[in-house]
């Protein structure tokens, strides 16, 4: 099979995917279970040097969450006040969850084994300032622990912190460090995740490009199709230990009773998904200009309008599963049904899919299409011949004519 792109059909079928896209994510969200999660991410301080990443990374976990399904509770660069609001608007929509997550990009302490994160009007004069300028990291632990079932801590917050060695000359404490201490995971739930940047007691690095080693590698590996979040997080540690040469290894305390996957793929699902309402739409406007026959309703018009869009073959034969069919693309010409399922989809069959999913590997494997199950999808083409004009299928739009022709002719 030729490895050059299908063509796409046009502008109305962009808008269509965007469309059935749109559609399956509503759907998949409604019946989804509940994800809440809280995202912090500190750069600005005041009474420290700034940080280069720690917002940048924060803003860039909020979006993949909410690509994940999370309704997100984010702040970045807020005051200690500002920061207990944001908290306090979290624990008010985390109470039941499935899911329960939290990010923080930023500074961080620990004193005597408890961790503390650092707003950016933190200052840390003396030892009052731990209970009045910092938020300890217990705290938003207990607002995610309520009546929730799966709890994900993601913690970048061990950079070199010089307002710890500030608090700790200032009040004398020997205990205050810039490396996060060990959490204990409480029972509870189907259980708990918490993933640090570094080891326990240990810097991370900042990085000096978008984002830091950590949250890049969090970004690549977080939602990854049927990755389970513990073989995630094990990439993670990978890339991180890979990018710093062996100078930061991420720490992760896991006790979960079932597996979690944020981003669940069924690669049994029927390829084409979704329905092309929005075309119409843009179809109706253009008859309109046409001056089609005003007897005809807009629905009428809009429909005839997106049956025009639909591809030719180029043979008015019968369609055989097992003989060669000249389709009018040079991607799939001269090649029977029966090959071309045997063959590689030229991109994704499913939106999202990770690459090791898919290339390389044949389409009947990854869908266990057979004849059988392939004339059944046909039909539906054969039925509604619209419907061909759903999401762009991985052997093109032409093969999805050919395969309603086929069913038309009893799936030969």
């Amino acid at each position: 099979m030729s490895s050059a792109p299908i063509a796409f059909c046009g502008d109305v079928f962009r808008a269509a995917v965007l469309v059935a896209l749109a559609l399956l994510l509503t759907l998949t969200a409604a019946n989804a279970e509940r994800r809440i999660a809280l995202v912090l991410g500190n750069s600005q301080y005041q009474h420290a040097a700034p940080l280069l990443n720690p917002a940048r990374d924060a803003q860039a976990m909020a979006d993949r969450l909410k690509d994940l399904g999370f309704e997100v509770v984010s702040g970045f660069d807020l005051t200690k006040q500002q920061t207990q609001a944001t908290v306090a608007q979290f624990a008010k929509q985390v109470r039941g969850a499935d899911i329960a997550l939290f990010f923080y990009a930023g500074h961080g302490l620990q004193v005597s084994g408890k961790n503390y994160l650092l707003p950016v009007d933190a200052a840390l004069e003396d030892e009052t300032s731990l209970d009045f300028e910092a938020v300890s990291v217990d705290f938003i632990l207990r607002q995610m622990s309520r009546e929730t079932s799966i709890r994900l801590v993601f913690l970048d917050a061990c950079r070199d912190n010089p307002l710890a060695e500030v608090l700790a000359k200032a009040a004398g404490i020997k205990g205050a460090s810039s490396g996060l201490a060990e959490i204990p995971i409480e029972n509870g739930g189907a259980g708990t995740l918490v993933a640090f940047a570094a080891s326990p007691n240990q810097l991370a690095y900042d990085g000096s490009g978008d984002h830091s080693p950590f949250t890049t590698a969090l970004l690549q590996h977080v939602g990854e199709s049927n990755v389970s979040i513990t073989e995630a997080m094990n990439r993670v540690t990978s890339d991180v230990f890979k990018a710093t040469a062996g100078k930061q290894r991420p720490w992760i305390n896991v006790s979960l009773t079932t597996e979690v996957v944020l981003h669940r793929v069924d690669l049994n699902a029927p390829l084409i998904v979704g329905e092309a309402s929005a075309p119409q739409a843009e179809a109706r406007s253009e008859t309109r200009n046409t001056g089609a026959a005003s007897g005809q309703t807009d629905d009428q018009l809009a429909l005839n309008a997106l049956r025009e869009k639909i591809p030719k073959l180029e043979t008015d034969g019968p369609i055989l599963f097992d003989r060669p069919v000249k389709f009018g693309d040079p991607a799939i010409d001269g090649k029977s049904i029966a090959q071309l399922i045997k063959g590689e989809p030229l991109f994704s069959p499913v939106e999202g899919l990770d690459k090791s999913v898919w290339q390389g590997k044949h389409c009947d494997g990854c869908h266990e299409w057979n004849e059988t199950r392939l004339c059944e999808q046909a039909k539906n083409f054969a039925a509604n011949d619209v419907s061909v004009l759903r999401l762009q299928h991985p052997l093109g739009t032409r093969f999805k004519v050919a395969l309603a022709r086929w069913a038309q002719d009893g799936c030969q």
